[in-house]
């Protein structure tokens, strides 16, 4: 076991350092292995039987045993955009959560369809923005005489009905990497900025990016009367922020930061951008899931990243690099509970159906919606 100068154990992902077992395990937490071993072969029969029919998406989140099948890997939107570019496949099984799965029925044709293993695989952050709470703060924005000044934006991480939302109202989508670019667009075209659903990617955009202040924003909490705000706090804001949150993301803390720097002289602090604003401030360097994996491909050997984002890409993350030194942020395991829903036995059970000719879990935007959910997406691949 390899312990710090404080004699604390050090985990580092992708070597031997489990106290707990023999032959040690990649860190502590580990997901347990599918009870059926049969299912890998089942799961390699039913693609093979599927061929060209099919395509598998696998997020960047999934557990091992789901992304061996995947045949791409990716963030929510690169995904989406893979599936759009498959017009053969008949059947897009998505293993992701299910707004993700939404805009692969968006962006696919009519005949396709989308295959989400487990109903159960949401989001919690896209829960936190609904439709019916978003007119609602609407509503309010009308009634402080400021809604035909804002342009709204949501994170790729909401509903198709937030989408469109926001594609009625002339705004767009963004993802973690494109958020500069969409908030620039859109204060092109308004004063203000409802930014959906989460607070921290909009705040830390705003202000480490874009250069305006903490008190140029507020939170809009859709549980309370006017979302606890007065008619004079919203004419005042520039970025109107709802308050949501990565359920993983927000679990990190500044003392997070702390604490790994003293256990590990010399560690690069890696954080998404969904991480609090207090947390990303005391990172070394910020950025979505693609340039997280960006920047451990180009890290020199021997290098040291403390990596604050989902479990499971850190942990794969430190297999693929075994000639850096690759840890979690936090000592607490943090898996996404929803997309781990994902699991080996539902992929089975749903490629098994496919081949018997039963078409399981579709997920199906109606035509309204799904319009000017596309209108939305569309606004953000129009970004320079």
């Amino acid at each position: 076991m390899t312990t710090t100068q404080t004699g604390l154990p050090l985990f580092v992902l992708g070597r031997d350092t489990d106290p707990h077992s023999e032959r040690g395990v990649d860190c502590p937490g580990e997901l347990p292995a599918a009870s059926d071993p049969a299912l890998v072969a089942r799961a390699r029969a039913a693609k093979a039987a599927l061929g060209s029919r099919l395509f598998i998406l696998g997020h960047h989140y999934q557990r091992d045993e789901v992304i061996q099948f995947a045949d791409v890997t990716g963030d929510s939107f690169k995904l989406a955009r893979e599936a759009a570019a498959r017009p053969e496949a008949e059947y897009i099984v998505f293993c992701g959560v299910h707004f993700m799965a939404e805009s692969a029925d968006i962006l696919t044709g009519d005949a396709q369809k989308v295959v989400l293993p487990d109903l159960a695989a949401g989001c919690s952050m896209a829960d936190m923005a609904t439709f019916d709470q978003v007119e609602e703060c609407w509503e309010s924005l009308e009634d402080a005489g400021i809604a035909e000044q804002v342009v709204p934006i949501t994170y790729m991480n909401s509903s198709a009905d937030i989408k469109a939302f926001c594609g009625r109202n002339g705004g767009a989508v963004c993802t973690s990497s494109n958020a500069r670019r969409a908030l620039d667009w859109a204060f092109e075209r308004g004063e203000k900025v409802l930014f959906l659903p989460d607070q921290h990617l909009g705040r830390n955009t705003a202000v480490l990016e874009m250069g305006l202040s903490l008190e140029d924003c507020v939170v809009y909490n859709p549980h309370r009367p006017n979302g606890g705000l007065t008619d004079a706090q919203l004419r005042d804001a520039k970025m109107i922020l709802w308050r949501g949150h990565c359920s993983v993301h927000g679990r990190f803390t500044p003392e997070s930061v702390d604490d790994v720097r003293q256990r590990i002289p010399g560690v690069n602090v890696l954080v998404h951008p969904e991480c609090r604003h207090e947390v990303v401030t005391k990172a070394d360097h910020v950025g979505s899931t693609e340039y997280i994996i960006k920047m451990l491909q180009e890290a020199p050997a021997g290098s040291s990243w403390a990596i604050g984002t989902e479990l499971n890409l850190v942990k794969r993350l430190g297999q693929d690099f075994p000639d850096k030194n690759v840890t979690f942020l936090d000592r607490a395991v943090c898996y996404c509970s929803t997309m781990n829903r994902i699991d080996l036995p539902h992929l089975v059970w749903a490629l098994e159906s496919l081949v018997d000719g039963q078409v399981v879990n579709q997920i199906t935007v109606d035509p309204d919606t799904a319009h000017w959910a596309e209108a939305a997406l569309n606004r953000m691949l129009a970004l320079p």
